[in-house]
Parts: C-alpha cells; sequence; structure tokens
C-alpha cells in the first residue's frame, strides 16, 4: 500500500513537470510575437496597425479552438489533449518555412493562426488540469508557479528574437532575417515534437481522482456574479498585456532615450523577467493575502503606472511601462482560480469560456495600432487603462463579497 502512495505521488509529479512544460512552450511563443511584430514592421514595411493582424490571429484562433479543445478532453482526457495541442503547435511552426520562403505575410499570419491554435489548445487543456492534480485548496497557488514558468518562456522568447531577428549592418536586410526566423521555428518544432512524445510515452494520472467534487449545480455561468464579471475581467486583461507587448518595442525606441530595435527587444526580454518574477512573488504572497486583494493592490499599481506612461515620455515612463509586467503577472492565473472557484460541475464548462477569453488578445493590437498611427503610440497606450480600472473593480467586487460571506453565514 506504501510503495502504491510513493509511486502515485512519483507518477503525479512528473505529470506536473511535463504539463508545466507546455506552459513554457506557450510563454515562448508568445514572447517572440512581440517581437515578430516589429521585425515585419520592418522586413514588410508594414503599418503599426497592418503588423496588428499578427496579435490579431494569434488571439482569435484561441476563441476558435476553445470549445473544440474542451470538447475533446471531455471525450478523449486531457493527456491526448496536451497531444493534439502539441501537434498543431509544430504543425504551424513548420508552415512558417513556405510562408517565409515566399515572403507572404498573409500566408505567415494563417500560419501563425495554426500555431496559435495548438497554444490555445494547450492553454484549454493545462490550466485546468494543473488546478485539479493534487490538493484543491493549494490549486490557486500551483497555477501561479506554473504560470511563472510560463513567464520564464516570455522572457526566453524576446531574447531569442532580440539576438536571431534582428541583424544590424547585416547587408542581406530582410531575406536573412527571415531566414533567422525560419530556423528558430524549425528548433522549436523539434522540441515540440520531442515533448510530445514523451508525453505520449508517460502514464498520467486520470483527473478525475483528483477532481474538484462535482456536486450542485449553482447558479447558471452568465447569472454567477464572480463567474462572469470574472470572464470579462480577463478577456480585458489579455487585451492589456498583448496590446503592452506589442508596442513595447515602439513605445521605447520613440521614447527619446535612443534605443535600437535589438536593444528594445532585451529591454522587452527584462520585462518579461519582472513579470516572471511577480508570478512567483505571487505565488508566495497568496496564502498571506487574500487573491481578491493581491489582485486589487496589483489592478491599482497598473492604473497608476499606466497614467505615467501616458501622460510623460522619457527615461521615466519607459521605466514606469517595464514596471507594468511586474504588476500584470499574477492577474491571468489568479482571475482565472478566482473565477472557477465553487462552481462544482460547471468547473469544466467555466474554464472553458475562460480559455475562450484569451481572444480579448485580439482586440487592442488593432485599435492601438490605428490610435499609435494616428495619434502617436504613447496615447494608445490610454487603451489598457481601461482594462486595469475594470480589474480593479472586479477584485473590489471579490472582497466585498468575501466580506459579506460571514455576515450571511451569521444570519
Amino acid at each position: 500500500m506504501e510503495n502504491q502512495m510513493l509511486r502515485d505521488d512519483a507518477l503525479l509529479k512528473k505529470t506536473i513537470i511535463l504539463v508545466t512544460c507546455t506552459f513554457f512552450l506557450w510563454g515562448m511563443s508568445y514572447g517572440l510575437l512581440d517581437v515578430l511584430n516589429k521585425h515585419f514592421q520592418q522586413s514588410m514595411r508594414l503599418s503599426k496597425a497592418d503588423s496588428g493582424w499578427l496579435q490579431i490571429a494569434y488571439f482569435l484562433a484561441y476563441f476558435v479552438i476553445a470549445i473544440p479543445a474542451a470538447l475533446f478532453n471531455e471525450r478523449f482526457g486531457y493527456k491526448r489533449g496536451l497531444i493534439a495541442g502539441l501537434a498543431f503547435f509544430a504543425t504551424g511552426a513548420l508552415l512558417f518555412i513556405p510562408s517565409l520562403l515566399n515572403a507572404s505575410f498573409l500566408a505567415f499570419v494563417l500560419s501563425l493562426f495554426v500555431l496559435a491554435c495548438g497554444s490555445g489548445f494547450l492553454e484549454t487543456t493545462a490550466n485546468p488540469y494543473i488546478s485539479l492534480l493534487g490538493d484543491e485548496n493549494r490549486s490557486e497557488r500551483r497555477l501561479n508557479m506554473a504560470q511563472a514558468f510560463c513567464g520564464l518562456g516570455t522572457v526566453v522568447g524576446p531574447l531569442i528574437g532580440g539576438a536571431f531577428f534582428f541583424k544590424l549592418g547585416n547587408p542581406a536586410g530582410a531575406d536573412a532575417g527571415h531566414d533567422m526566423v525560419m530556423q528558430v521555428y524549425v528548433w522549436i518544432a523539434a522540441f515540440v515534437v520531442a515533448l510530445a512524445a514523451v508525453i505520449a510515452r508517460t502514464p498520467m494520472p486520470d483527473v478525475g481522482h483528483y477532481s474538484l467534487e462535482e456536486s450542485g449545480g449553482g447558479l447558471p455561468l452568465a447569472r454567477n456574479g464572480r463567474f462572469a464579471f470574472g470572464a470579462l475581467a480577463q478577456f480585458l486583461y489579455v487585451a492589456a498585456q498583448v496590446g503592452i507587448g506589442a508596442f513595447f518595442i515602439n513605445y521605447a525606441m520613440e521614447s527619446g532615450i535612443n534605443l535600437s530595435a535589438q536593444s528594445a527587444a532585451w529591454l522587452l526580454s527584462l520585462a518579461m523577467m519582472l513579470f516572471m518574477a511577480g508570478r512567483f512573488v505571487g505565488a508566495f504572497a497568496i496564502g498571506r493575502l487574500s487573491a481578491g486583494r493581491l489582485l486589487m493592490l496589483f489592478a491599482f499599481a497598473n492604473i497608476l503606472l499606466s497614467l505615467v506612461v501616458v501622460a510623460m515620455g522619457g527615461a521615466i515612463a519607459v521605466g514606469a511601462l517595464t514596471l507594468m509586467f511586474f504588476f500584470m503577472s499574477i492577474m491571468f492565473p489568479t482571475i482565472f482560480s478566482l473565477a472557477i472557484k465553487g462552481l462544482g460541475r460547471q468547473t469544466k464548462r467555466g474554464s472553458s469560456i475562460l480559455a475562450m477569453s484569451v481572444s480579448g488578445g485580439a482586440l487592442y493590437p488593432y485599435l492601438m495600432g490605428y490610435v499609435s498611427d494616428h495619434y502617436g503610440t504613447q496615447q494608445a497606450y490610454a487603451i489598457p487603462l481601461a482594462s486595469f480600472v475594470a480589474i480593479f473593480l472586479y477584485s473590489v467586487y471579490l472582497e466585498r463579497e468575501r466580506a459579506a460571506r460571514p455576515a450571511l453565514h451569521s444570519v
């Protein structure tokens, strides 16, 4: 009996490690996306609004794939869901080759859409799966820790992009840049295929053994304030995160501190390091401070930093923009775990809807690009400010709900 428990614990730990690897993978792909945005502006002379189609395609894929992925997981299980997501991801990465050889931006956008379907499939699978693997009371901390490795991927992505996509002084110009993009994504595809093979050969625990108790239906999701407001907050958060990252390099280069595209990409990587550090800090802080109150503090900090970014310029504003990533860090996993808490048998459906909310990333890039083209990049950063106000209001709602709960029980 004791040996069986040890084997189960070892299997659970190995599964958590493999699932966490997929968090790193989609974090890296997102980190590369923001550098690709600037690369195509330069290599194909695209406007900022047109380059925003990269983010639109990437995050629209989440909206398209979330429900099919949830249905697939329901039918075939989370392990096969991970493998299916990795297969989409590798296929999209390999499609970059013909797209870039033909120098077709439209074909590249379509290839990126396929890759993003893989990323969305993985998120729809891995977020609820990691929450259900282990003690329910530690699910918020476990998800924040796994998302910290997603943050590590977002650090590695800009470092790779800054080192390989912008070849300063290279006379070959755009063709050389495209060649480096192809090489990077071929190596990524090789890693993804290897990870899928390891997962396929590894037995994984039946999530039903660790799943949340599915008793009681509760309110319909649309009438559940915690969930419905949370889904909206998640949609607006992802929109803000993607928009802020998409034009970070533009903002830094236009700030008057004489940064090259490569230096700005490396500064974006520093911002992502703060993002990753924030998730580790958040995982430590949750348990000492309520998740709703921590979310409130981080949202308020980003409201103040957004005002600095919009109202000021120069090094101070670039520093504020960089620091915003630290305070964005805990928002996705914290909103996700708080929104699905107490859903009972509706947890899987709620998780798939929250995965669809990642499609919010398709909303702001074009809007911010349009404002940036016509009024300036600095003014475009007024748009994500609205998201942080909404997230702050959601955290206030949660704290009021938490404060009212003891009073309700005492009646």
